[in-house]
């Protein structure tokens, strides 16, 4: 066996599904996703366009100037049941798979470190190397493609022909030179549009580029201040993440039946939470509720705004008197004015007067105006 069939077989014990090799070569698809940044598809997400950053992810070796190969790894997460891709009544939120168990970040660098400390007693020398998932200016998808891993979809997911979407991926660079692998050639999405006519938000471009700005992962992670309010309805029940167009895909619903890594599984009870209760969580509860979770990234405020809209999505009268006590109560001039959009989508005299109260009291002047545009709606 070969070095680099044996490292295979070591990150495959270590638990990655994919594992691939390629060189440091300047993305061939770079020209797309400087259009891409240039275009504004990026919305806040500043991190992707700074020139520091552009120039790493145009020449890989300066990320690391003495690696002479790139190793490329995905790691599986349980893919959403049939049964849990749906709320199953007007309470519930939905959360992104990948989000269900521990965070990522906190499982898959450990075992990149395992990997590279195995090859390094394998060759007898120090390693010079850098790991990532999803934590530095590199193009990932494009590295995975590259290093037969997978197709990038239609959804811009990077998809195997066996195993679906479902999985992390993660990047060594360092100083062990590798033969690469092939890329897969063919493009299996074909004719197939199931992602783009699914996504509520209209945001998959034809380009298998995504406007970010329009995406609900975007909204309710990256996007920091006030969910557009025509955007809103579109969010449906979804609180943290989306995985819409993976769950439609057809790659997905016949290969990805893989419970994913252990140590991402997630909890016994159902992972989707009552948005009723969520609605009134304190940052003590809700920082060590979500301590080890993805959803930690959210933070309070932007969390409870996303609650908020969801709740407001499925308006149930049994919300109002929590969102009556969260408006009322709330320190958070984002979540207050959010609830108030929500207490609008209830309706009703009840509503009605809710917000009349919390006019009554309100000093921020953008809650005042969601208030304001709110009880306009209820007239």
């Amino acid at each position: 066996m070969n070095l680099k069939a044996e490292i295979k077989a070591e990150a495959k014990r270590l638990g990655f599904l994919l594992v691939g090799a390629t060189t440091l070569q300047t993305p061939p698809h770079f020209s797309k996703y400087e259009a891409w940044i240039d275009q504004g598809f990026h919305g806040v997400m500043a991190y992707l366009a700074n020139d520091r950053a552009r120039q790493r992810r145009f020449d890989p070796h300066q990320i690391l100037p003495e690696a002479t190969s790139i190793l490329c790894l995905a790691l599986p997460y349980a893919a959403p049941l049939r049964e849990q891709r749906l709320p199953n009544d007007g309470n519930t939120g939905q959360i992104a798979a990948y989000a269900w168990g521990p965070d990522y970040h906190e499982i898959i660098p450990p075992r990149l470190a395992q990997l590279v400390a195995w090859v390094e007693s394998r060759l007898n020398r120090p390693i010079r190397w850098r790991g990532y998932t999803d934590t530095g200016p590199i193009l990932e998808r494009e590295l995975a493609l590259f290093a037969g891993l997978g197709w990038i979809g239609k959804n811009t997911c990077l998809i195997h022909p066996r195993h679906g979407s479902f999985f992390f991926l993660a990047e060594i660079f360092w100083d062990v030179d590798l033969e690469p692998d092939q890329p897969i050639q063919a493009d299996y999405c074909g004719s197939c549009r199931r992602c783009i006519d699914a996504c509520p938000t209209n945001c998959i471009l034809p380009d298998r580029t995504l406007d970010a700005r329009r995406c609900i992962s975007y909204q309710t992670i990256e996007n920091k201040g006030s969910i557009p309010v025509e955007i809103r309805p579109q969010l449906g029940s979804w609180i943290f993440g989306c995985d819409i167009c993976q769950q439609v895909c057809p790659w997905n619903i016949r290969f990805a039946k893989l419970p994913g890594d252990p140590a991402l599984a997630p909890p016994a009870e159902n992972p989707m939470p009552g948005l009723i209760a969520e609605i009134s969580l304190t940052s003590e509860q809700f920082n060590h509720k979500y301590r080890h979770s993805p959803v930690l990234r959210t933070r309070r405020r932007g969390y409870l705004r996303n609650v908020a809209v969801a709740i407001g999505n499925q308006p149930d009268p049994a919300a109002l008197p929590s969102l009556s006590q969260a408006i009322a109560r709330e320190s958070e001039p984002l979540v207050r004015a959010h609830i108030a959009w929500a207490i609008a989508q209830i309706g009703g005299s009840p509503a009605r007067q809710v917000l009349e109260q919390a006019q009554t009291v309100e000093t921020d002047e953008t809650v005042l105006t969601e208030i304001q545009s709110a009880l306009e709606t209820l007239r």
